[in-house]
């Protein structure tokens, strides 16, 4: 699969993957701290405002990958 494809496949899933991520960080953030201390709920977005890095950093590697035909030609 070419580099160009990979990133449009990559684009839309961490589109899709980050809406989703937000709505359901909203919704525990909503449901479950809206009586926590102050504290506690900066803990919690400074967690949830970080923590989507993690599961994309994979399909960033897999994006940024090089074609198969431009390894060979730098050897």
């Amino acid at each position: 699969m070419r580099r160009r494809t990979r990133k449009l496949i990559g684009t839309v899933a961490m589109l899709i993957f980050v809406i989703l991520y937000s709505l359901a960080a909203m919704s525990i953030a909503q449901g479950r701290l809206q009586d926590a201390e102050k504290l506690w709920q900066g803990v919690y977005y400074f967690v949830a405002g970080l923590a989507w890095i993690l599961p994309l950093m994979p399909l960033i590697r897999w994006m940024e990958r090089p074609d198969r035909d431009d390894a060979s030609i730098d050897t």
